[in-house]
């Protein structure tokens, strides 16, 4: 992980991930977090621990953590958003405070959902990267033809002992 928007992107999931686990906390202690609920209580705690491996997969570089880290946030927060958007849509111009929790729970799983597809399309643009990594500290000395040896048929192919 050379890139600093790889970084970036990792600390915004590990922020998003402890956010998730605050909500979850809260919720099942009954407190109000803001009007901010989890989506499905249980599903919140296993999708805790699947984003949990999946950030250690995409700080190696694996592009199946970052595809599991989309599938299992569409799937939790694409209803919601989905919902939340058609439901903001249609709903008379007059904001009602009262209706604040759909607004946060929907900038919630927009997050959820735009977050995975960054990372996602991170790790696929910087594939080819992996493949060639560049190095300025050899690659003047590797990559340059005019250090390299020139041998001739009198140069010794022998390879001695030393004892």
């Amino acid at each position: 992980m050379k890139n600093f928007s790889t970084w970036m992107l990792v600390m915004f999931m590990a922020m998003f991930w402890i956010l998730r686990i605050i909500i979850a906390f809260t919720y099942e202690l009954g407190i109000d977090f803001g009007g901010i609920q989890p989506i499905n209580q249980t599903m919140e705690i296993i999708l805790l621990f699947v984003v949990l491996i999946c950030m250690v997969l995409i700080v190696k570089r694996k592009i199946v953590g970052a595809l599991i880290y989309l599938i299992a946030h569409g799937m939790y927060f694409g209803t919601t958003l989905m919902t939340g958007i058609t439901t903001l849509l249609t709903q008379s111009s007059e904001i009602d405070i009262t209706q604040i929790g759909l607004y946060l729970n929907t900038f919630i799983s927009l997050i959820g959902i735009a977050l995975p597809v960054a990372i996602l399309f991170d790790l696929l643009l910087d594939k080819n990267r992996k493949a060639n990594p560049k190095d300025k500290k050899t690659d003047w000395f590797y990559k340059n033809e005019q250090f390299d040896r020139k041998l001739d048929d009198r140069a010794d192919k022998n390879n001695y002992r030393t004892l």
